[in-house]
């Protein structure tokens, strides 16, 4: 069932990275939305055939690493309903606002979720969408707006919804009918023109996948990008209650996941690699607060560790000069060593290996590994 890496090197559930450590696979969720079935079904599959430590990506993804039989694992996906479409399971990237329907937000976009996903499964010419080309749907409140997803939808007060292309407001406005229909028209285009280019950005012309609707505002608008993860006791708006927690580094190790698992609750995967666990009453949440926190998830905003990320770095990764995540989880735990290398600001600080950045947040210092030190990424004009 594994295929062999196709050039677009962007792994899947199927399409497999080898890594130093072993082979890599990215389970995609659409929205982040996990059920605490498939979430033990990851962690089984983790603890049989690689590494325990799962790791939660920037676009509320899984991934496992150091798998030895990845058939195998392969089929546990596929039996827990993680592989809907074997020919488009790196497509289904979609982000989408955390809380949508819960807590804060113009509009529940839930709904848009399965129908985008549904949608691009269904599609034929999406096969051909890179791993890399995401989709956002963002209820209002600007969370997932500023992360600058190739194809995304903003819900506005007058009940449209704004067009993004790479982040930035086309000026098209949408009814909540056509958000998934023209975001299906502009990925279906960028498979028509794209060459080598595997995200909107590359393109030299962005207009060329518009599709033919007229704009109806100024465009240009962009958002902000959200640093921080949603976490701590969340009230939701029909007076239950969610837990948000914050993983340091993004690491879930698959103990922990059972944990959360066992409350038996909807769980949602976040940009800011943190986990929702959501629909709680009070005393369930009350208790399971009590359960987690000693196993290491963060639930306090203030907490340092909100403030560091970084690569996979050694020895998991060939290309990386250092172990990079012990060096950001020294800086969590001391964030003004005397070695003079902690944090120059309140800046988020990603470290990462080389020259690559993987996984750099759309703000924040880069911090790079070199012989002598670390010092800043200067990203290109």
């Amino acid at each position: 069932m594994t295929r062999t890496r196709d050039q677009d090197r962007c792994p899947g559930a199927l399409t497999v990275h080898q890594a130093a450590d072993g082979a890599l696979v990215r389970v995609r969720l659409p929205g982040g939305m996990i059920t605490a079935g498939q979430l033990v079904a990851l962690a089984e599959a983790a603890e049989q055939f690689g590494s325990p430590a799962m790791e939660l990506t920037s676009r509320g993804n899984i991934q496992i690493r150091a798998l030895t039989e990845t058939g195998a694992v392969a089929t546990a996906l596929a039996d827990a309903g993680l592989l809907p479409s074997p020919s488009h399971e790196r497509a289904r990237n979609i982000v989408a606002s955390p809380l949508s329907g819960r807590h804060g937000g113009i509009v529940d976009v839930r709904p848009l979720v399965s129908q985008l996903d549904e949608a691009i499964q269904h599609d034929p010419a999406l096969t051909g969408l890179p791993g890399r080309f995401w989709f956002s749907l963002d209820d209002g409140r600007g969370d997932v707006s500023g992360i600058d997803a190739d194809a995304g939808a903003h819900a506005r007060d007058d009940g449209t919804f704004a067009l993004l292309l790479a982040g930035r407001d086309t000026g098209v406005r949408l009814a909540t009918s056509d958000v998934v229909p023209i975001m299906i028209d502009v990925a279906r285009r960028f498979v028509n023109v794209r060459g080598k280019a595997w995200r909107i950005t590359e393109l030299d012309d962005r207009s060329v996948v518009l599709p033919d609707v007229a704009p109806s505002a100024a465009a240009g608008a962009t958002w902000p990008p959200t640093m921080t993860p949603p976490v701590g006791w969340i009230e939701q708006r029909d007076s239950r209650v969610a837990l948000g927690a914050a993983l340091p580094l993004g690491v879930l190790p698959a103990r922990t996941a059972r944990f959360l698992a066992a409350i038996e609750a909807p769980l949602v995967i976040t940009p800011w690699r943190s986990v929702l666990v959501c629909d709680l009453d009070e005393q369930t949440a009350d208790t399971s607060l009590r359960v987690l926190a000693p196993l290491g998830l963060v639930f306090d905003e203030e907490s340092p560790w909100l403030r560091v990320s970084a690569c996979t770095g050694s020895p998991g990764c060939a290309n990386s000069a250092a172990d990079v995540r012990a060096h950001a989880a020294d800086v969590a735990r001391n964030p003004a060593p005397s070695d003079g290398t902690g944090p120059r600001s309140e800046a988020h600080r990603h470290f990462v290996g080389c020259e690559r950045a993987c996984g750099s947040p759309p703000a924040g210092e880069i911090l790079v590994a070199t012989e002598d030190g670390y010092r800043l990424h200067i990203t290109p004009p």
